[in-house]
């Protein structure tokens, strides 16, 4: 049978095309814009007393990055984050950016199986975890995965039901630059793992790595991995690329109509899209400041974050506007 080519016609609907497409990729668009505006606050983590303007951010994002690649990690890697919201998850969005690794959601909800299944689904080599939060213990869930972590060194598991994974680092209490208060007070070494600050002290800011590794990437590349919730199976990871959520973000940001002068209080999860793009890739492309509340939601620390912060908006599902409007 001939073929046909048949011709193209045009949708019966489309967007707006008036406003190009962002075609960088997140660390060449976040290095531009912590250019332009540098001594603005670009981040602020009431529960764990850190700010950061957008030039510190981004210095402390190149040192992650340099870290990360000081443990091996190499571009197209897949490195995981399994924490509430903080500072360190950020750093993590932007460092692994930089240098083409891509960064792995694990939803902080998850047991001991969920965890597993996640991190071998997508091979994870690294894995950053908050310690503990409430009734889960993140560290003793790992070691229940890995038993191995109790005689390896930092960086070198060998774990037959994770067999991935390499690098396991915990989130200290004092973080990464911490003044707030509790910050001095530091738990037990964790045996076989890295603090987050001793990740961040094998790092500097001026690794020429990371400019060499960012000149070959593009705007095309995965750069996240996000998991469906699993209602109607196993979950299933999304692969998102550069383009895909920094667009997401700046269309986002579009309709909110923010500026540099804007201030997005977030206590949404960041594991989830609508924290990690919705709200802190709405605000990096339009150079406002982020204002994480809490790690977990308390409406009364929402509501003070909103008033000393003097957020301009406050994202949200309806179960936590309904706790703050009956607060």
């Amino acid at each position: 049978m001939p073929s046909q080519v048949n011709a193209l016609t045009a949708s019966y609907a489309r967007g707006r095309t008036d406003v190009p497409l962002i075609e960088q990729t997140i660390g060449d668009f976040f290095a531009a814009m912590a250019g332009r505006q540098g001594a603005r606050d670009a981040l602020v983590s009431r529960h764990q007393g850190l700010r950061y303007s957008y030039a510190q951010l981004h210095v402390a994002a190149r040192q992650l990055a340099s870290a990360l690649l000081s443990q091996g990690l190499v571009k197209g890697d897949r490195v995981g984050i399994w924490s509430h919201n903080n500072a360190e998850w950020v750093l993590m969005q932007l460092a692994t950016a930089q240098v083409g690794l891509v960064l792995v959601n694990i939803n902080p909800a998850y047991r001991t199986s969920e965890v597993e299944y996640a991190l071998n689904k997508v091979g994870c080599k690294a894995l950053v975890s908050m310690p503990r939060f409430k009734t889960s213990d993140y560290l003793g869930m790992l070691r229940e995965l890995a038993p191995e972590l109790a005689s390896c060194a930092p960086g070198q598991l060998q774990s037959k039901r994770l067999p991935a994974l390499r690098t396991v680092v915990w989130i200290d209490a004092a973080g990464p630059g911490a003044t707030g208060p509790g910050a001095a007070e530091l738990d037990a070494d964790q045996p076989g793992m890295l603090r987050f600050s001793q990740l961040m002290a094998q790092g500097t800011s001026a690794d020429e790595r990371i400019d060499a590794i960012a000149a070959t990437l593009s705007q095309h590349d995965p750069i996240n991995i996000q998991f469906t919730s699993g209602t109607t199976g196993f979950p299933k990871g999304a692969t998102l690329t550069h383009r895909n959520i920094l667009n997401n973000g700046f269309f986002i940001g579009e309709c909110m109509r923010l500026t540099p002068e804007d201030r997005l209080c977030i206590p949404v999860p960041l594991y989830h899209c609508f924290g990690m793009v919705l709200g802190n890739l709405a605000c990096f492309t339009h150079g406002a400041t982020i204002v994480y509340p809490n790690d977990g939601f308390d409406p009364i620390t929402v509501l003070e974050a909103v008033q000393a912060e003097k957020c301009t908006g406050l994202h949200g599902v309806p179960t936590m506007f309904i706790a703050e409007l009956d607060h």
